[in-house]
């Protein structure tokens, strides 16, 4: 029966696919209480059964039953009958879990220098990607340009029924309409949303991609590792986060209570926060913090200094030659870098004191592509923070933390009503 209406959802779907762009729907980036979400939840751990969701989702064993037949039919889920104790007294246990091979998912993050094109399972899981340069001639262009190489990428998947596209980027994003302001790109007014549904026919979402990324601890930690149980899981649920990034651009995220907190009139800044360093920004001030932290600013830095020779390609390749060198045994590099991490342990701890959040967690190359910088991260959050000692992670994505900014994006309308979203793709 799965199977079948499976099968039919893939033509219901490549039929209107051919048809009709579909609208923009607002990202859903919260742990939802949806009966059949908490059931899906659950079913992307492995293989589970009836009674052990029901303890864990807090829901009767009849809604499970009810919401896993639902689901059966729908095709999200799938028996395992090959799992079913052998011997068992009385109606056989069945588990069940997330049908990730029939359904995939697009995601796509638009950076400054580069975009990232991935397709995902309904695990979340990365099933494969692509990086292409992002487009620097004009706005227009750029979108479908970027919408049109992830149609040609998402068609190499042909045996996966696709069921949804997100998209996460920075700049000013608003998600009831995908469209976007980006300085950094010159995008003025950027209709993202509706370029990528009339390229690709599928319901999109458009997230700002530090929220989507907050989102990405919250919904997607069994991706890296973390088993349903994990009490750090369960943990990252409750209570309040603060999601700090930075690589080329710099932002903050808050989780509230399973909730990450989206501005209705879109997410804050932190590009030109003080520092206190020398720095010139294109604001005309000095010591903004993404004109001192970011990526393309500290290349320019180091080729300064004469640390590396001056280097002909994006900042996204550039800045692993200052890597390299640290790694190498440059002190002057090391020197450098350490300037910048001793930068950003200071300004975390100045936003983690303004918010006084339950835990921190740092995501973005600027913290993850140089391991040895975290101890100067670390000092001076220590010397600068007023308030006592607080639980700081590093994101378990590490450099793939962009993607995944993605993958939820492409997700979480599945995740928050697995059911109605299925019905959007089919409608």
């Amino acid at each position: 029966m799965a199977v079948r209406t499976a099968e039919r959802t893939a033509s219901q779907a490549s039929t209107v696919r051919t048809r009709v762009a579909r609208p923009v729907v607002v990202p859903d980036l919260r742990l939802s209480d949806n009966p059949a979400a908490a059931v899906l939840r659950a079913a992307t751990t492995g293989p589970v059964f009836r009674d052990k969701t029901a303890r864990a989702t807090g829901l009767s064993i009849a809604t499970v039953n009810r919401q896993v037949s639902s689901l059966l039919s729908a095709g999200l889920l799938r028996e395992r009958a090959d799992l079913t104790a052998s011997g068992a007294v009385g109606r056989p246990r069945v588990p069940f879990e997330a049908d990730v091979d029939t359904f995939g998912t697009l995601g796509v993050h638009i950076g400054a220098e580069t975009t990232r094109i991935v397709v995902s399972d309904l695990r979340g899981r990365i099933l494969g990607g692509l990086t292409i340069a992002t487009p620097r001639t004009g706005q227009e262009f750029a979108v479908k340009t970027v919408a049109h190489s992830a149609k040609s990428f998402l068609q190499r998947w042909y045996r996966r029924t696709p069921l949804w596209v997100g998209v996460a980027l920075g700049g000013r994003v608003d998600p009831r309409t995908g469209i976007v302001d980006h300085p950094k790109l010159g995008w003025q007014a950027a209709p993202v949303g509706a370029v990528f549904s009339e390229v690709l026919g599928l319901p999109i979402t458009v997230a700002p991609h530090v929220e989507a990324m907050a989102a990405a601890e919250l919904l997607l930690p069994a991706v890296v590792g973390n088993p349903a149980d994990d009490p750090e899981r369960a943990d990252g649920a409750r209570g309040s986060s603060l999601y700090f990034y930075v690589r080329e651009t710099a932002g903050i995220s808050v989780t509230l209570d399973g909730r990450v907190h989206t501005p209705s009139n879109g997410p804050g800044s932190i590009a030109h926060l003080p520092t206190g360093s020398s720095v010139e920004c294109g604001c005309g001030r000095r010591g903004c913090l993404e004109a001192t932290v970011g990526d393309r600013a500290l290349h320019a830095r180091a080729v300064g200094r004469g640390i590396i020779p001056a280097h002909n390609g994006k900042s996204s390749s550039a800045i692993a030659d200052v890597y390299r060198a640290a790694a190498a045994g440059s002190e002057p590099a090391r020197e450098l870098l350490a300037e910048r991490a001793e930068v950003l342990g200071r300004t975390v701890a100045l936003v983690r004191d303004m918010l006084n959040p339950d835990r921190v967690v740092l995501g973005g190359q600027a913290f993850t592509a140089y391991r040895p910088g975290l101890a100067h991260v670390a000092r001076a959050f220590n010397e600068s923070t007023m308030l006592p000692p607080t639980d700081i992670r590093v994101t378990g994505y590490a450099s793939k933390v962009q993607e995944f900014a993605a993958v939820v994006t492409s997700l979480s309308a599945l995740y928050a009503d697995p059911l109605a979203a299925l019905r959007r793709v089919t409608a």
